[in-house]
C-alpha cells in the first residue's frame, strides 16, 4: 500500500459502527453522510490503512480522508457537517413565485 502511516487512528465503538452501517444500506441519504459512513466502516476495519489507499478505495480526495480521521480522533464521533458560516436561507412558501414572477398558488388539502 503507497503511502505512510497515518496520523490520527480514530476508534469505534458497536454503536457508531452499527449506525454508519444502517447509514450506509438505507436508500435515502446524503451522498456525504454516506461517504463518511463507509470511510468509518473502512477505518474500523484497517485503522492503519493509508490515507491514499482509502480515497482511492471510496473514490474522494485524500484531504477528505486526512480530515474524517482527524475530526474522529480530536473531536470523537459524528458524521453531520459542522454549521456553515453566513446568513440561514429562508424560504416562505407565501412568497414563492415561479419562473416568471407569479405567485404559486399552493393547494391546501381539505
Amino acid at each position: 500500500m503507497p503511502g505512510c502511516l497515518p496520523h490520527y487512528r480514530p476508534i469505534f465503538s458497536a454503536d457508531q459502527l452499527r449506525e454508519a452501517a444502517a447509514l450506509v444500506h438505507r436508500r435515502q441519504v446524503p451522498h456525504g453522510k454516506a461517504v463518511r459512513a463507509r470511510l468509518a466502516r473502512l477505518l474500523a476495519e484497517t485503522p492503519t490503512i493509508p490515507n491514499p489507499e482509502a480515497a482511492r478505495l471510496l473514490g474522494v480526495h485524500e484531504n477528505t480522508i486526512r480530515y474524517w480521521r482527524k475530526r474522529w480522533a480530536t473531536d470523537g464521533w459524528t458524521l453531520d457537517d459542522r454549521p456553515r458560516s453566513g446568513r440561514p436561507v429562508v424560504f416562505s412558501l407565501a412568497r414563492a413565485r415561479d419562473g416568471q414572477g407569479r405567485r404559486l398558488r399552493i393547494a391546501r388539502a381539505v
